[in-house]
């Protein structure tokens, strides 16, 4: 895999930041996130060229002997991309094993199958845990804190009796008593 200048800046200011931790502006988080972007990118099609390559070789392989310069050149590169040889690749080179190429890729793919076998029965054998994609940066945004904060729990149904009952209006505000009626004059007769 190659970067170009621009992701090796962005490479480097990450890099830099996991050893100095401080709050990242904006633009660097963006930066990073495409870089990350970029390399999920490239891990994906660095999947499908090797998919594509074991294909290959298989189609190549059962077509033997008639393709034997072409499947010879593929398991070399297999070999060459981390491909640890099946039994099927070791019987097609033992029938290719009259010619030199044949004969040297016989000898490093035993090499390399009883290699992988003793170390599956030793039990050290540990798949390749897939990449994950990046999710957050330590320190993240100017501004905000290191760590997200815990959602809040969501409120419980109903009211808690040791709360106290919230007044209606009319407790609040009493109605007003409107003032009394002047006392009427009565006349005295006479």
């Amino acid at each position: 895999m190659a970067f170009g200048a621009d992701e090796l800046r962005v490479l480097r200011r990450a890099l830099a930041h996991a050893l100095h931790p401080a709050p990242l502006d904006d633009e660097d988080v963006q930066d990073c996130l495409r870089l990350a972007g970029s390399v999920d990118e490239a891990v994906r099609e660095a999947g499908r060229m090797r998919a594509f390559l074991l294909a290959d070789l298989a189609r190549y392989r059962d077509a033997l002997p008639g393709s034997a310069a072409g499947y010879l050149e593929l398991l070399q590169d297999a070999l060459a991309a981390g491909y640890d040889p099946r039994p099927e690749d070791l019987a097609a080179l033992r029938g290719l094993r009259g010619t030199p190429v044949g004969a040297a890729l016989l000898a490093r793919c035993q090499t390399l199958a009883e290699h992988s076998v003793r170390t599956r029965l030793a039990g050290r054998h540990v798949a390749p845990a897939p990449r994950t994609r990046l999710l957050a940066l330590p320190g993240g945004r100017k501004g905000e804190p290191e760590e997200p904060k815990p959602r809040p729990a969501p409120p419980k149904p109903g009211p808690v009796p040791t709360e106290r009952p919230v007044p209606k209006p009319s407790e609040v505000f009493p109605p007003r008593k409107r003032p009394a009626a002047p006392p009427s004059r009565q006349r005295a007769a006479g």
